[in-house]
């Protein structure tokens, strides 16, 4: 199989305007937890073996549990994870599945009723971020199958 391409070699100033996105998502009040889940979370979703590995070893370096970790994709089904926890995960994936209806109205208003609305901006373009990069990954089969 032939080699993909390389976008950060061939378009090296569009990598730049996605590490802009990640440069300002370190500047806002999104905790750790949240944005480690968001990563994760999405990464499942899309199918992004690099993203999950390398998103996984960053929330164990940030105190993410192995269980809370392997519960994930079941994270309606248990309590390891908090109401707000929760709240973040229903965003994470009406965002990444846009396709099926997009942030729900009731999703929205949960939101509203746990965040301030500069936080609930930060974790759409939290969302938004992890799906672009999921993107580029699977589509240029970055790490895993390269």
């Amino acid at each position: 199989m032939e080699k993909r391409i390389n976008i950060s070699e061939t378009e090296p100033a569009a990598y730049k305007a996605m590490f802009g996105l990640e440069n300002y998502l370190a500047t806002t009040g999104l905790t750790k937890t949240h944005k480690d889940l968001i990563k994760i979370r999405a990464s499942q979703i899309n199918g992004c073996a690099f993203c999950i590995d390398m998103h996984t070893k960053e929330a164990l370096k940030n105190g993410e549990s192995n269980r809370r970790i392997f519960l994930l994709n079941a994270w309606r089904e248990t309590d390891a994870f908090t109401k707000e926890e929760k709240i973040v995960l229903e965003m994470t994936e009406e965002i990444t599945l846009i396709h099926k209806a997009g942030l729900s109205e009731a999703t929205y208003a949960k939101a509203v009723a746990s965040f301030d609305k500069k936080y609930i901006a930060q974790l759409i373009m939290m969302i938004v971020t992890i799906n672009g990069w999921n993107r580029i990954a699977v589509s240029t089969e970055m790490g895993f199958g390269a």
